[in-house]
């Protein structure tokens, strides 16, 4: 059920706050020993602010939108008061003494706060595998992976456990999850969205964004957290829109580019082909042009990408040496041998894997040879966008190359696992919006994503069109079972 019509049932006094709160605090009881996707579940705050909210009902006074609302937070946005680990035994006794903005702009709305979700250590992975605390499952088949980094949240959305998630997008960790989990995922402009308080992993491409079961409910995440950030230097001093009103405005006319390099691109699954083209048919039935347009640069942007990102990874994770807070080593004599071992016991194997690659690529000798020609390539994967949207309003892809796959699969093999990334990673570089929603299942009855990508801070043209879409599809009406999926 939307946000709007649960909000409706709250109002007219058909079901309080607390009642909704302990469906889903009933929801994670049941079903999350098995699916792990939270880390910390927060059920005596999230009862005392659906107690509040009912007495506010119950007063006549006027709520905030989000009023007694149950949201998910992945565990790298602080919390204050709340353990942010990161999924990592380098933070897994950290309590962070202030709120993350997007977090404080949802408590203001009303949102409670139902629970922390599980991640890929510190956001580097895309199977929520990479976790100190253990991997999530996908709740459709629990020997598939949900997708990383943020599966924790898109698998507790999918599950029913909370009505919505944030998480945060470096590469496609919102969006190619919530292709695996079958929900939508909106990776908002690059600077729409504060970062103040997301824990860092490359600071150039990190993104905060929803996950919700319908395109709407995004529309209404979206205007609460979006906005300007005085904590923030590169957040946007723009205005924000009504990203709710222009949902249901007629497509006639709106040009849709199909990005030739993604359809033409071997690794591509077929199942996964032939349902994203039956939606971008759909599209245009609904009276969207669809417009072949090129890319030339778009699959350099995984090369680029395990660039660019390893180095800022590099250099933001530095600050955790063991000396003013996070896991410290108690078995060195010296402070450089106490650095070493805290970093060695406190980081998992991807975690140091990406530094390692990070700290080549900036090392004396290769910076020119790797991270600056990586810049280079991201401007021109700029340039491609830029030269596609003189021609289409949206830029239309799969998700992601193939459905999820199963846990351990790509284990002993991370180039296999980086490919999975490879139509969400160019969105990033670029600081483009972009969504990821339901269009299909594969024979498995595993769920299928179709993104839409936008220019920049066009998320409203973004959201018309996808919401139009999931309308017309009604994917979800006729979906195949699965393990968790109520």
């Amino acid at each position: 059920m939307s946000i709007a019509k649960w909000r409706e049932q709250l109002r007219l006094g058909k079901l309080s706050a607390r009642e909704l709160v302990d469906i889903q605090l009933s929801r994670i009881s049941a079903v999350d020993e098995k699916l792990n996707a939270f880390l910390e579940v927060t059920a005596e705050r999230a009862r005392s602010e659906a107690k509040k909210v009912d007495e506010a009902i119950a007063a006549g006074d006027s709520l905030p939108p989000l009023a007694g609302i149950p949201i998910a937070i992945k565990d790298n946005l602080c919390t204050k008061g709340i353990p942010t680990t990161c999924s990592s035994r380098m933070l897994e006794h950290f309590v962070p003494p202030y709120e993350s903005t997007v977090t404080e702009r949802l408590w203001k709305s009303g949102a409670v706060l139902i629970g922390k979700t599980n991640l890929d250590e510190f956001a580097m992975g895309s199977s929520t595998e990479t976790s100190a605390f253990g991997h999530t499952s996908n709740p459709w088949n629990s020997s598939k992976v949900p997708g990383g980094s943020s599966g924790g949240s898109a698998a507790a959305v999918a599950a029913g456990e909370c009505i919505a998630a944030l998480g945060s997008d470096t590469g496609g960790s919102i969006r190619q999850p919530a292709s695996f989990c079958g929900v939508v995922g909106l990776k908002p402009t690059y600077g729409r969205v504060s970062r103040w308080g997301l824990v860092a992993f490359a600071s150039s491409l990190d993104q905060i964004g929803p996950f919700t079961t319908s395109v709407a409910d995004s529309a209404e995440i979206l205007q609460v957290i979006a906005g300007s950030d005085s904590l923030d230097s590169t957040s946007l001093k723009v205005p924000v829109p009504n990203y709710s009103a222009c949902l249901s405005e007629p497509l006639s006319g709106l040009r849709v580019g199909l990005i030739k390099e993604c359809f033409d691109h071997n690794g591509l699954d077929h199942q996964v082909k032939k349902s994203v083209l039956e939606a971008a048919d759909l599209l245009q039935s609904l009276g969207v042009d669809l417009v072949e347009v090129s890319c030339p640069r778009f699959n350099d942007g995984i090369a680029t990408y395990y660039v660019i990102a390893p180095s800022e990874a590099s250099a933001n994770l530095a600050r955790y040496d063991g000396v003013k807070y996070g896991y410290r080593s108690e078995n060195s004599e010296t402070l450089a041998s106490m650095t070493t071992r805290s970093r060695t016991e406190g980081f998992g194997a991807e975690v140091k894997r990406r530094i390692l690659i990070g700290t080549y690529a900036l090392s004396a000798g290769y910076v020119d040879a790797y991270y600056k020609k990586a810049q280079k390539v991201r401007t021109l994967i700029r340039c491609d966008f830029k030269a596609a949207f003189d021609k289409v309003d949206i830029l239309l892809t799969p998700t992601s190359p193939t459905t999820a796959f199963s846990v351990g699969s790509h284990s002993e093999d991370p180039v296999s696992m980086y490919l999975s990334d490879l139509l969400t990673i160019p969105a990033n570089l670029a600081g483009l919006p972009a969504i990821s929603l339901p269009c299909g299942f594969d024979k498995s009855g595993l769920p299928i994503g179709l993104q839409l990508i936008a220019n920049v801070l066009d998320e409203p043209r973004l959201l018309q069109i996808a919401h139009q879409y999931e309308q017309a599809a009604e994917v979800m009406a006729h979906k195949p079972n699965g393990e968790f999926i109520p």
